[in-house]
């Protein structure tokens, strides 16, 4: 299996370089060049395994230059009890009748981007021994919230390893922001901008393809990588979610080999959901995927009319790693969506950039509004979701998922479609006790710090407390201050010593 640039389809290298670049030089996403299969009986065999055993299945699928033995060990040292709280690694819970919640909250940083970021170091200390590369990997994150915690937790003080993470000022909740800055390791940066996300993940990809600072970089060593979902090695573990729920609920009778099953995201970067889409193309009986966003809906209005544009208010809300404008993964889709049309490609995301606006044809709007419905909600829709869902049956979800659920009742009722279908729930609603507790009613008056809201959170849901955001609260505060969106690259040079 080798990967294309989407930018450069003449570009072909093998997996283990996809990972240990994370972006090719042009700016380019790689993508594998077919997409696996898996048929029914694949999925039949998966039953019985463990979560671990089913991802290196999956993996051997696409990362083929990886051997059975380097895939084992990547897999079973991630997805273990000691980082997840759960020996099943990702939950499934009912919610209403046919509709299934996906917990994928369970590992270190209480998001789904563990799952994900738990493998990845792993992932690219292996591809870097492949390589035979002799130069520290020095990886730069753009987060909404929850990737830079999880990056920060997944390469601690990995040998070779460097990591910066870069967040929005006032772009993510409280309980994040500490996530961010009490991390331990002598081999991590935490780095607040004045701006907001789009403006911190542009940065990093400017750093990534400027030419100055790789010169730098390669006198002083060094190479760049990423763990965003821009790297492929970043994505693929988002596929296994999606293909292991599908045999789980067959296992357990929830659903027959066979039947459809609709998938629900709540997204901001579209890498979540893209997952879904590449599961589905594998063969796994996915039915609609449909894309849940918040206020800032570019990706609704994108599915729905064509036409993409950045050009609009954008909207601090309460599900803050929802609060993205631009939609990196969507160019994987898009590559897909054209077979392959790299020039159009090119096309479409310089307009992006210079623009911040482009259209599809409609061949590609017709592709995308039949797999793809898209719907959103505000903050007091989200709200009201979280109070709904915890009277009718005494669950409480966080306020990204809770988007989620929203969008999926309007698509119910919009389309009388009543195919089973699960939710993607993407964090534990300890990550934002505030905005549940205030959904919930349960918000105490006064300055009430977010220790003081997880107990009562603890109270008022009777959920444990995650040991990981238990042990914050004593941590110091490590990294402070922040730096305007023009002055990341001079920061990245300063904090290598190559400037």
């Amino acid at each position: 299996m080798l990967y294309k640039s989407t930018r450069n389809s003449s570009i072909r290298v093998e997996s283990a370089a996809a990972i240990a670049k994370g972006i090719s030089e042009e700016g380019g996403l790689f993508v594998p060049e077919t997409i696996p299969s898996i048929s029914m009986d694949e999925l039949k065999a998966l039953a019985g395994k463990t979560y671990a055993q089913r991802a290196a299945y999956i993996f051997a699928k696409y990362l083929t230059d990886f051997t059975e033995a380097e895939l084992a060990y990547c897999t079973e040292s991630a997805y273990t009890a000691k980082s997840f709280d759960t020996e099943n690694i990702a939950e499934i819970a009912h919610l209403f009748d046919g509709t299934y919640l996906l917990e994928l909250w369970h590992g270190p940083t209480c998001a789904f981007k563990d799952m994900a970021l738990q493998i990845l170091p792993y992932f690219l200390t292996t591809a870097v021994k492949k390589l035979q590369m002799d130069k520290k990997v020095v990886i730069l994150v753009a987060t909404s919230g929850d990737t830079g915690k999880a990056a920060l937790e997944g390469f601690c003080d990995v040998p070779g390893t460097e990591i910066m993470v870069f967040y929005p000022v006032e772009g993510v909740s409280d309980m994040q922001k500490r996530q961010m800055v009490t991390q331990e390791g002598g081999n991590v940066t935490v780095c607040a901008v004045q701006g907001n996300f789009d403006d911190c993940q542009n940065g990093v990809k400017k750093i990534f393809t400027d030419e100055t600072v790789l010169s730098a970089l390669e006198k002083g060593g060094m190479t760049f990588s990423s763990a965003n979902s821009i790297n492929w090695g970043r994505l693929v573990p988002q596929i296994v979610y999606y293909v292991s729920a599908y045999v789980s609920l067959a296992e357990s009778g929830e659903i027959a080999y066979g039947d459809k099953l609709n998938v629900v995201v709540p997204t901001g970067n579209f890498g979540n959901i893209l997952a879904a889409y590449y599961a589905k193309q594998m063969g796994v009986p996915i039915g609609k995927l449909i894309c849940a966003s918040n206020i800032n809906k570019v990706l609704t209005d994108f599915i729905r009319t064509g036409v993409y544009d950045r050009n609009r208010q954008f909207y601090a809300t309460v599900s803050p790693s929802m609060d993205i404008l631009i939609s990196s993964n969507l160019e994987r889709l898009l590559y897909l969506l054209t077979d392959g049309d790299d020039a159009q490609i090119r096309e479409w995301f310089t307009a992006l950039n210079e623009s911040g606006r482009y259209e599809v044809s409609d061949a590609v709007k017709a592709k995308l509004t039949e797999l793809f419905y898209g719907g959103f909600c505000d903050d007091t829709a989200t709200k009201a979701t979280i109070a709904e869902i915890y009277e009718k049956v005494g669950y409480t979800c966080d306020t990204h998922t809770a988007v989620a659920v929203k969008v999926y009742e309007d698509y119910r009722k919009e389309t009388g479609d009543t195919t089973k279908t699960i939710i993607a729930s993407t964090a534990s609603p300890y990550k934002f006790s505030a905005s549940v507790l205030e959904a919930l009613n349960k918000k105490p008056e006064g300055n009430v710090d977010e220790y003081d809201m997880v107990e009562i959170l603890h109270e008022v849901s009777s959920l444990t407390i995650p040991a990981s955001l238990a042990a914050l609260k004593t941590k110091a505060r490590r990294f402070e201050g922040s730096i305007e969106k023009a002055d990341m690259q001079k920061f990245v040079l300063q904090k290598l010593h190559l400037a």
